[in-house]
């Protein structure tokens, strides 16, 4: 089994805050991350014709490199990643079943605004040593 992949846009103050949670919450370590603009998103993206060069979308990958790769997107994408959190984040996969056209809007809003609210880094911040293996590149952890 592989462990699925958030790709986040690693400038964007809100998407650095929201891996921080994640980390932190994610006790039995499932998820692995890497940044929009690194190569691994890039290779990633390219397989799905997928723009990688837009980092308005957080993507969950499930499966990666495996022969049933797939990508969710916005909503669909944090669902899934609260759904793998255990409870009480497990409680938003109640919103699964509502059409992903609908429940992207809310998330269009947040991505909308998520740079004036939260700001924008120079950069990918570096991993602590403690969590620096679950942070992928194009040529493993």
């Amino acid at each position: 089994m592989t462990h699925p992949v958030l790709l986040y846009d690693g400038s964007c103050g809100f998407c650095h805050r929201t891996v921080r949670f994640v980390l932190d919450r994610d006790l039995e370590g499932r998820f692995r991350f890497a940044p929009l603009q690194g190569p691994l998103a890039a290779e990633t993206l390219g397989r799905h014709g997928r723009d990688p060069g837009r980092l308005d979308t957080v993507v969950l990958v499930l499966d990666h490199g495996g022969p049933d790769e797939r990508l969710l997107v916005r909503s669909r994408a944090v669902l899934k990643l609260l759904g793998g959190l255990g409870w009480p984040w497990k409680a938003a996969m109640v919103l699964w079943p509502i059409p992903s056209p609908i429940t992207d809007l809310g998330y269009r809003l947040v991505a909308a605004v998520r740079y004036r609210l939260f700001g924008k880094l120079d950069g990918c911040p570096l991993p602590s040593e403690a969590h620096r293996s679950r942070f992928l590149s194009a040529d493993g952890p």
